[in-house]
């Protein structure tokens, strides 16, 4: 298939083939795998946005107050409703999708949850583009704060297009936090140009560590699991077609930073302060949990990842890297990288 004609069969069938979550063949998340506080948000929206809505995972970082944050593939906006309510009045979030049927359903609701969030005016927008392809709906360079998107990019028809543009519209210090569909092979060419399976946010689905090289390629030599979830199919014909394969819902985070290649010693030590949203623990990644008052040994990169971000006022710092005590101990690493190529961490 070539990119116009995938194009124009994802929005053929995420705006006419599905009409609801329910009509998925394959596993999708549910509202009550969020967290407890995106229910209670949940429960505000109308139920359009919520059985139109098609994701994979919970792409909705900490410690949103006052961000501008973009959603690709905002489908109905469902995430952009969250999000609208947890970056505050003060803060500003773009969706944007290419499906017009969904677009429609996100743009009727604007201002009754305006209103509903107790807002003097809008905070939340939604622009019809293709998300390889940012400066056609209008994002500048280093403007945004946060990028979400919620099982999209396996969607996409030029994956490093969509990682590149996302870093290029991203401000310094700025992070990626994504939710997709990720395989433990190669999907055949066969399965990637048939139309449900593809549909299904399984043929489009990259190999994990051919998304690791890509982001290594755009200089994110550092990013990290966050969580990870085998897929269940839960149907014959797509499991057939699928033999060996295995998918994964697997959520990742990457910021804007200047990061090494693999996990550094510098002596580093952060102790998180506790926050109103987090009060007891601090979760990074799948393998750093920062325990309030607690300090901690960390890598340069973990070390940056906290300092020079959004996160730097939750943390207190000690240490700089003017002495180099050799390659950190990542022993207790669980992500699926387990070669040299990249960070351990």
């Amino acid at each position: 298939m070539n990119s116009r004609d995938t194009h124009d069969e994802v929005k053929d069938y995420y705006g006419k083939t599905l009409q609801s979550s329910n009509d998925l063949q394959s596993s999708c998340c549910t509202a009550g795998e969020l967290p407890m506080r995106y229910r209670k948000i949940l429960a505000m929206l109308d139920d359009e946005i919520i059985t139109r809505f098609y994701g994979c995972g919970s792409p909705l970082p900490a410690q949103l107050e006052g961000l501008s944050v973009l959603d690709l593939g905002c489908g109905t906006g469902r995430d952009c409703y969250l999000m609208s309510n947890l970056v505050g009045e003060d803060g500003h979030v773009i969706g944007l999708d290419m499906t017009d049927e969904q677009l429609d359903v996100a743009n009727k609701y604007i201002a009754s949850m305006t209103e509903k969030f107790g807002y003097a005016k809008a905070n939340i927008e939604f622009r019809k583009g293709i998300i390889e392809d940012l400066s056609s709906a209008g994002i500048e360079d280093n403007s945004i704060d946060l990028i979400v998107s919620n099982c999209v990019i396996n969607l996409a028809t030029d994956k490093e297009a969509v990682l590149s543009e996302a870093l290029r519209v991203l401000k310094p210090g700025g992070e990626i936090f994504f939710s997709d569909v990720y395989s433990d092979r190669r999907i055949p060419q066969e399965l990637r140009d048939d139309e449900v399976f593809y549909g299904e946010c399984l043929g489009g689905a990259l190999y994990y560590e051919d998304f690791r090289r890509i982001m290594q390629t755009l200089g994110c030599h550092d990013h990290r699991i966050v969580t990870k979830t085998k897929i269940d199919l839960n149907n014959a014909e797509i499991e057939a077609k699928a033999g060996n394969i295995n998918f994964y819902s697997i959520t990742v985070r990457a910021f804007k930073l200047d990061l090494e290649d693999l996990c550094e010693d510098y002596g580093q030590t952060v102790t998180y302060k506790g926050s109103d949203e987090f009060p007891h623990a601090f979760v990074l990644d799948d393998h750093h949990t920062f325990e309030t008052g607690r300090p901690m040994l960390v890598c340069g990169n973990t070390f940056d990842m906290l300092n020079k971000t959004r996160f730097s006022e939750l943390f207190d710092f000690s240490g700089d890297k003017s002495v180099h005590y050799g390659l950190f101990d990542c022993s207790d690493d669980l992500s699926t990288n387990t070669d040299d190529s990249g960070a351990c961490c």
